[in-house]
């Protein structure tokens, strides 16, 4: 059975309007679209330890290089990452 069948599909119509009136009810003003939270999603997944193979298969990249720019968002938990080399 695919991972996909379990999910209820939305159109992209559908899915916007149901996160402005989830953003409208948090009472967030700036606008907030799916495509903000699917980079939310795998920037988070990044910072939480999540390989880059792992985010490409969820996010259904076909190239490691789209999610590269992940890399540069997640700066802060990356900064934390002590290079081996220092211990010795």
């Amino acid at each position: 059975m695919s991972l996909r069948l379990l999910f209820i599909q939305y159109s992209a119509t559908s899915l916007a309007k149901i996160i402005k009136v989830a953003a409208r009810n948090a009472k967030i003003l700036k606008v907030v679209t799916p495509h903000m939270l699917r980079h939310s999603f795998a920037t988070h997944l990044l910072e939480a330890g999540t390989d880059l193979r792992t985010i490409q298969t969820l996010l259904g990249h076909n190239s490691l290089e789209t999610n590269q720019m992940y890399t540069y968002v997640a700066t802060s938990s990356l900064r934390d990452i002590k290079n081996p080399l220092d211990s010795l």
